[in-house]
């Protein structure tokens, strides 16, 4: 049994040597890499993580944005549309003040022409009267000769 337990007992100073050469250079260094590794991983995902927040932050900023843009687009379209209505009113106002300045004018210069006809009728009409008193002194007028100077006479004034 000697042979045997030195043969056993050597192994097991063996192994103890081996199992602290290894766990002083292999398992630490090893270890130690996974956790650099681990941490590395976790790094990524917090990282991972944070982006993922951001983008989120991101995106409903971005939507924000977009539905305010929306609502300032349409009350100036709405502003815009107030104005051009505004202007277009106040130019079919215009216009129509201006129409019945014509109109007005219009009837003015009708009415100055229609007094210059009467009165230009008035003085033919005189003048005529005259011719036919002078016609009518000048010889003693039958009935048949009156009648012919009352036609003649309206058809002077008729043209």
């Amino acid at each position: 049994m000697n042979v045997y337990l030195s043969t056993i007992i050597f192994t097991f100073i063996n192994f103890i040597i081996l199992l602290f050469i290894l766990k002083r250079f292999l398992i630490k260094p090893v270890n130690k890499i996974m956790d650099d590794r681990q941490d590395g991983i976790n790094t990524s995902i917090k990282k991972a993580k944070d982006d993922e927040e951001k983008a989120a932050i991101s995106r409903e900023e971005k939507d924000r944005l977009l539905h305010e843009s929306k609502v300032k687009g349409r009350e100036i379209v709405k502003e815009y549309k107030v104005n051009a209505e505004n202007i277009s009113q106040e130019i079919i106002d215009e216009a129509k003040k201006e129409s019945i300045i014509i109109i007005e004018r219009s009837r003015v210069e009708i009415e100055r022409e229609k007094e210059k006809a009467q009165s230009e009728i008035k003085k033919q009409v005189i003048e005529l009267s005259l011719v036919l008193a002078e016609k009518a002194l000048e010889q003693h007028i039958d009935e048949k000769e009156h009648r012919r100077l009352i036609e003649d006479f309206i058809f002077k004034v008729g043209s």
